[in-house]
């Protein structure tokens, strides 16, 4: 289903339909020339869209308690990560448990920015993995310089 789009100025110059619009197709896209995009949204539907993300976040929270689902999870993986077959088994199922973990707080802190920078990290070491010649240089031993304590930044 594609949102209807607007542009800021019609929230003022014609908010009872942009009002409309939004009870009829229950979101609107806010286009900004000055800043980033908005969407406008009914209550209704923003509660719909967290209880479909809770459900998913506990279905597979839940999924992942046994080894069965665990393995179901993995086998799941490439369908939706086609990038994941780079990955070892063992990265597969550490990146099942960020995902997972990560899923939960987007729900339960509504904190989105997790879940967006572990995929964005995983398919970043897949990418690297793809890629033997970045592999080989990024994995070689360093040389044992010391180049004293690494502060934080």
């Amino acid at each position: 289903m594609t949102t209807p789009a607007v542009p800021f100025s019609d929230l003022s110059k014609h908010s009872k339909e942009v009002a409309e619009t939004v009870s009829r197709a229950h979101r609107v896209h806010i286009r900004r020339r000055d800043g980033e995009d908005l969407y406008l949204t009914t209550a209704r539907h923003d509660r719909e869209r967290e209880e479909t993300a809770s459900v998913v976040a506990h279905l597979l929270s839940a999924l992942v308690m046994s080894d069965e689902g665990v393995r179901a999870v993995e086998h799941a993986l490439p369908a939706v990560f086609s990038w994941t077959r780079h990955l070892s088994a063992e990265e597969q199922r550490e990146f099942v448990r960020d995902l997972v973990a990560a899923t939960k707080d987007a729900v339960e802190l509504d904190v989105h920015a997790t879940l967006h920078r572990v995929i964005a990290e995983w398919r970043a070491t897949a990418r690297i993995l793809a890629d033997p010649t970045l592999t080989a240089h990024l994995t070689r031993p360093l040389p044992d310089e010391d180049h004293g304590e690494v502060l934080a930044p």
